[in-house]
């Protein structure tokens, strides 16, 4: 049997993709999950080979929920939201069904999965983490212990490079995301966080004052007195978000 889950916060969707699983005797489905924390939890109990995935859900999306699994299992996503379908294909997902979907395209979708030799393509999809429908992240979403933190934008100072991690610097403290410089430059608002150097970020409203440093260097001196080193390549980035 191969184990499934589906996540989704609409019912009727739900009941539609389990009904359209019943034609498929060697599949189980052994939870319907109506939010990504709960999903989460059951793909953790479960270790399911596949879920159906919405994107828009309570507390968090579907990509997500994805981010914070160590080891995602495949998924077909299902949304009534295109925005996010080229995405999803540029990650190599296993399909993207978009509501609503008939029985013969839910077919074609479980005819890939079963093709389906690598799992690879699911890192890809954690890196690539979706934007939101109107362009740059809102929040990032992290592990913190055993709980799931979400920290808006707004309450981060700056971002920093730490080996294959990054430090988000935030009023409350500093947290550990797994995920790149290279991410969060693409990501985030750029007339809201600049990349000063090739391990930092940094949120532009935090910046009180420009000093210089050493031969041609500059630091960067922030609201709470952290100083930060300025790259030759990140100072016309700088200057350019500056006016100067």
């Amino acid at each position: 049997m191969i184990p499934i889950l589906i996540i989704d916060d609409e019912p009727l969707a739900a009941q539609i993709v389990k009904e359209y699983l019943s034609d498929y005797p060697d599949f189980e489905v052994l939870k319907i999950c109506v939010d990504g924390f709960e999903g989460i939890k059951a793909i953790q109990e479960y270790q399911p080979e596949l879920i159906f995935l919405d994107v828009q859900m309570p507390k968090i999306n579907g990509f997500e929920m994805l981010e914070l699994l160590d080891e995602p299992p495949s998924v077909i996503f299902t949304t009534a939201f295109d925005e996010y379908a080229l995405k999803a294909f540029d990650a190599h997902a296993v399909d993207y069904l978009l509501k609503p979907f008939p029985k013969e395209r839910f077919s074609k979708a479980i005819a890939k999965f079963l093709q389906l030799e690598s799992k690879s393509s699911l890192k890809e999809l954690m890196e690539s983490n979706a934007l939101p429908s109107e362009g740059y992240s809102s929040r990032v979403v992290l592990k913190v212990k055993n709980e799931i933190k979400i920290i808006p934008v707004q309450d981060i100072k700056y971002f920093e490079g730490n080996d294959d991690y990054v430090n988000v610097h935030t009023q409350e403290g500093k947290f550990l995301k797994n995920k790149t410089m290279r991410f969060f430059e693409s990501t985030l608002n750029p007339d809201v966080f600049v990349r000063v150097h090739r391990s930092y970020i940094v949120k532009i409203a935090e910046i009180t004052k420009i000093e210089s440093y050493e031969k041609d260097g500059y630091l960067l001196i922030l609201r709470d007195g952290k100083q930060i080193p300025v790259s030759k390549t990140g100072f016309p980035k700088l200057k350019a978000v500056l006016g100067i």
